[in-house]
């Protein structure tokens, strides 16, 4: 049997191995971690959350909700280790980040055909049954590697929200509460402001100073983690509708919607650390301290992490990449995770189950298989091997990406659960259809 190469250690490269190791691949796992530290990196283990502890909307109308429940049904050991480490959240899943990378890290260690190695990889292997999982945040020497194989090296400028500790909260002043009751109703907390409280808060924010970019990068933030100020560039009321929009959170003072609110969702499983929600900033760290200690009920945070800009590697999928991850020049290269151009942890996990399954059946002897494009999974392998080549950009999954149904209704909510019932029966057929074992 023909031993599987991984290089990259994140969600997406440990969903690979993982599934390769199931269907009886020998694998060999590359992670750079803990010998060399990408600069958002900071936990030694596998499968590290970075940006933020959510990995979305959990329910079945949201595409991410749908692309969940598929990979559940594929036996994902990412929603296993999800579901291990999960903490309260309304309806999205999020997850306590250190639970959650020890969990992966001590199943991928425990499994007998995955050898984990340490240490960086500065060169695409040029034999063998290879996937580069390494995630936004390559190496520059594997990046180069990469430039090489695809003639281009494109990227974004991606932000990281703060965290602060939970017992500097001031708790008079922030109420509990989820938006419009979800979850367990309280699942979040969240600060108030008034109005001239916000608008205060708004024009320190736009006039603070940011991290500069370097001279010769074109800045290009990726739209679904816009830096907050980036964001309040664009008009006074623009948080009020993002991020910082109060409606469905009732303050229990007032018994009304406050003006603005800010979310802080629960980081950890023991409740002591509360990331603020939507607050992917590039603010230098002083300037993070002053304008967010602006916020009532944060006037005296402490800060755990403060957020930062981190630029993500990718490649341009359309020319390289068919719908089976494969490269197109090369049948046993594959590509995975944000690197190939999704974005998201759920995506890259998604990624890295189809590449994995189709490594393992290429070393068996077997075709790789896309599955079906009216599947979450299928439409996220069709986006990146079939988008327009000059204009990609990075994608979530969205229904926008799946095919549309052949009879829509009218009613929204019930169109997105007749595409949800569409993709995990096409799903289902599909798996029954794989040649080997652990469809």
């Amino acid at each position: 049997m023909k031993t599987l190469t991984i290089i990259g250690g994140g969600l997406a490269g440990c969903e690979a191995a993982w599934q390769a190791a199931s269907r009886g691949t020998p694998v060999t796992l590359h992670e750079m971690k803990p010998e060399k530290f990408s600069p958002a990196h900071h936990l030694p283990g596998l499968a590290e959350l970075v940006c933020s502890n959510s990995l979305r909307g959990d329910s079945l109308e949201n595409a991410v909700g749908l692309l969940k429940e598929e990979l559940r049904r594929c036996g994902s050991l990412v929603m296993e280790a999800a579901q291990a480490t999960r903490v309260p959240a309304g309806g999205a899943l999020a997850v306590d980040r250190q639970l959650f990378s020890d969990y992966v890290t001590r199943k991928i260690g425990s499994h007998p055909l995955i050898t984990l190695r340490q240490g960086e990889v500065s060169e695409i292997p040029a034999e063998g049954i290879v996937i580069i999982a390494s995630g936004p945040l390559t190496s520059d020497a594997l990046a180069n590697s990469l430039a090489a194989l695809t003639g281009e090296r494109l990227y974004f400028y991606d932000a990281i929200a703060p965290i602060v500790s939970a017992e500097s909260l001031d708790m008079g002043r922030v109420f509990a509460a989820s938006r419009y009751g979800k979850g367990d109703g309280d699942d979040y907390l969240n600060c108030p402001l008034d109005e001239a409280e916000y608008l205060r808060f708004v024009e320190e924010l736009v006039a603070a100073e940011k991290v500069p970019a370097r001279d010769f990068e074109k800045v290009v933030h990726f739209e679904g983690c816009m830096p907050v100020e980036t964001m309040a560039e664009r008009g006074v009321e623009t948080l009020r509708f993002g991020p910082m929009k109060p409606v469905g959170l009732t303050d229990p003072k007032t018994g009304r919607f406050p003006y603005a609110a800010v979310q802080l969702r629960q980081d950890t499983l023991a409740g002591d650390h509360y990331s603020l929600v939507g607050f992917q900033t590039q603010l230098k760290w002083g300037e993070q301290a002053r304008v967010l200690h602006m916020i009532p009920g944060l006037e005296q945070a402490e800060f755990v992490r403060f957020g930062m800009v981190h630029r993500n590697t990718y490649i341009c999928g359309p020319k390289v990449l068919l719908p089976t991850w494969q490269t197109r020049h090369r049948a046993d290269l594959f590509f995975a995770g944000q690197v190939s151009g999704v974005e998201g942890y759920v995506e890259s996990a998604a990624s890295g189950l189809v590449a994995g399954r189709n490594a393992a059946a290429l070393a068996r002897g077997e075709a790789p298989q896309a599955p079906p494009r009216t599947t979450a999974i299928g439409s996220l392998g069709y986006y990146v091997s079939h988008a327009d080549p000059k204009n990609y950009q990075p994608t979530n999954i969205t229904h926008g990406i799946m095919p549309p149904l052949d009879n829509t209704p009218r009613d929204k909510m019930k169109k997105k659960l007749l595409i949800a019932e569409r993709a995990l029966a096409a799903l289902d057929a599909w798996r029954g259809s794989l040649v080997g074992t652990n469809p």
